[in-house]
């Protein structure tokens, strides 16, 4: 009986993951063919590619691009949703059929204008790192990107701070 409890309980926690992942995407579903969103997948296997090739076998003179692949070779998933019409709204949207609940809030922003920008990680029960959660909405933009993973944050940081000496 104990056995038949303990099994429950794992199923139970894997159907609420499965849950939340089904509600991201549900939620890019519902836009994916939608002529008012910009629209980014990049499935698993690709991901899976990378990793099969090798990012230390690739030689890059970009070195954003070589960060990206550093980080791209843990990835199991991206997806990314833009749209420009009515941005306040489909945040709205968002964050009421996405559990955000079950992520832990990294940076908050709110801006005066009442925009507002979210990063949200969610961990395995190991308190690894699963994924990455990027909500914002401004006067011009609603903006939706999951990373999943497993990710190392040593890896983000790396790819930020190229990206930032860019800009």
């Amino acid at each position: 009986m104990k056995n038949l409890l303990v099994i429950s309980l794992f199923l139970l926690a894997g159907a609420g993951v499965r849950a939340q992942a089904n509600a991201i995407d549900s939620y890019f579903q519902d836009y994916v063919e939608d002529e008012k969103f910009s629209v980014i997948y990049i499935s698993p296997r690709l991901f899976s590619m990378f990793e099969k090739i090798g990012g230390e076998k690739l030689q890059f003179d970009d070195k954003d691009a070589a960060a990206f692949l550093d980080l791209a070779t843990d990835l199991r998933g991206l997806r990314i949703l833009s749209t420009d019409v009515t941005p306040s709204r489909y945040y709205a949207e968002a964050k009421a059929k996405i559990d955000t609940k079950r992520y832990e809030p990294l940076i908050t922003i709110r801006e005066r204008n009442g925009g507002k920008t979210e990063f949200l990680i969610r961990e395995d029960n190991a308190g690894k790192l699963e994924e990455l959660l990027f909500l914002s909405y401004g006067e011009e933009e609603f903006t939706l990107m999951s990373f999943v993973g497993p990710l190392n944050l040593d890896k983000i940081i790396r790819l930020a701070n190229e990206m930032d000496k860019e800009n």
